[in-house]
């Protein structure tokens, strides 16, 4: 039986009438579906009303997703967000208790975008919200157009930590990401070690150190191009083999 892994949804508003729907980009399930090889199971922002428990009993991965909104800045002591910044409170009374759940129960964890700085937040760090206004740092955000070659050109490289767990899915010291992000990890949280840097400083990469599973974040986005870069597919292919692991109790003990 295949394994189940949650992507976490944001809320958003359709149709005519403006009605909030829990939504996830389908870039997330086509990976999980084709390179994952698991089940993908959309996650409600249902905030309080989630059951994290009930969730972690039975998934075997996660997924954080990037989104337009932004983590709540009384989550991390930041200053209010200005007017107009948009904000997913429900995601967020989600997704902070059942990172720190997740990562606790041995659930693999893959952070992407506004999921690294959720996983940053989680577990006590801080965030920048708008790299680009601050002396020294390039402009991280990209134009929100109807292109796809915008999602997926390669926007800056970053410096890969030597002997890191993505030195040894790259197999490079050097990558060249994509990049459609304004906040960024100010101050990094306790437990989380830098695996890459963006040529301004920013940290692209980050691992949970002593996490008993998979627990990684990307400030990135491999999952608009796991199709045709080796490296974001291997970004996948990694968090897939801990997610069979997790399924299959025999298959961890023998990866042990």
């Amino acid at each position: 039986m295949k394994p189940l892994v949650g992507i976490s949804c944001c809320t958003k508003l359709f149709g005519t009438y403006g009605m909030p729907n829990h939504a996830a980009s389908d870039t997330y399930v086509r990976a999980t579906d084709l390179v994952v090889r698991a089940v993908p199971v959309l996650l409600p922002a249902n905030g309080e009303a989630a059951d994290v428990a009930a969730l972690l009993a039975r998934l075997d991965g996660i997924i954080l997703t990037g989104s337009r909104s932004n983590v709540q800045p009384a989550l991390y002591g930041g200053p209010p967000h200005p007017d107009g910044t948009p904000e997913d409170a429900r995601r967020d009374a989600l997704t902070l208790p059942m990172i720190r759940a997740a990562i606790a129960a041995g659930v693999p964890v893959l952070a992407i975008c506004r999921g690294l700085q959720e996983l940053n937040v989680a577990l006590g760090g801080s965030l920048h919200q708008r790299l680009q206004d601050l002396p020294g740092r390039i402009d991280h955000s990209t134009p929100i157009v109807p292109l796809g070659r915008m999602r997926t050109a390669k926007a800056h490289t970053v410096a890969v930590a030597a002997g890191s767990w993505l030195h040894r899915v790259a197999g490079a010291r050097e990558i060249a990401v994509n990049s459609l992000h304004n906040q960024g990890i100010e101050r990094l949280a306790p437990g989380l070690v830098v695996e890459g840097t963006a040529p301004d400083g920013t940290i692209e990469a980050v691992r949970v150190a002593q996490a008993p599973s998979f627990a990684v974040g990307v400030q990135w986005h491999p999952e608009y191009d796991y199709d045709s870069d080796p490296v974001s597919r291997r970004i996948f292919e990694a968090f897939g083999e801990a997610v069979a692991a997790r399924r299959d109790p025999a298959a961890r003990a023998a990866a042990d």
